[in-house]
């Protein structure tokens, strides 16, 4: 473990990010479908959580408003879905998604900014956002 971290810190800040958001995007997924979905093994959609990991590498930036839109529209498009059944999909689930955002993510930085030491804040968001990402795995993929 300790040479995997310190292989990280050789990686430009940038690909380290995409590679964590990558990683974090697939377990949420992973989440979503054995314990929320609750699919098993044999039934998990091994595609699907490529795709997420996809995203999170290439795409998740952490701009709320634009990636909710973009991440359902791009999560759409790789599902399958016709324009208008996408833009439809969009409409169905883009604000309930938003709300969400602003209900987890403001506490938890506020909370992890106020009480957190600095060293164990990246961990805790970590955290978090795997619980986010299986949301998220779970919203878009919601047909």
């Amino acid at each position: 473990m300790a040479a995997l971290w310190r292989g990280c810190g050789r990686l430009r800040p940038g690909a380290v990010q995409a590679l964590t958001a990558g990683a974090l995007m697939g377990a949420g997924d992973v989440i979503a479908q054995q314990l929320v979905e609750q699919r098993g093994l044999h039934g998990h959609h091994f595609p699907r959580t490529l795709k997420m990991m996809g995203i999170g590498f290439c795409f998740v930036g952490g701009f709320a408003p634009c990636f909710l839109g973009c991440f359902l529209a791009v999560t759409g498009a790789t599902n399958g879905l016709s324009l208008q059944e996408n833009w439809s999909k969009i409409q169905q689930d883009y604000m309930d998604a938003l709300m969400t955002n602003y209900c987890i993510w403001p506490p938890v930085q506020i909370a992890n900014f106020y009480f957190v030491p600095l060293q164990h804040r990246l961990a805790v968001v970590q955290c978090v956002a795997i619980v986010w990402n299986c949301y998220l795995s779970w919203k878009a993929n919601r047909m």
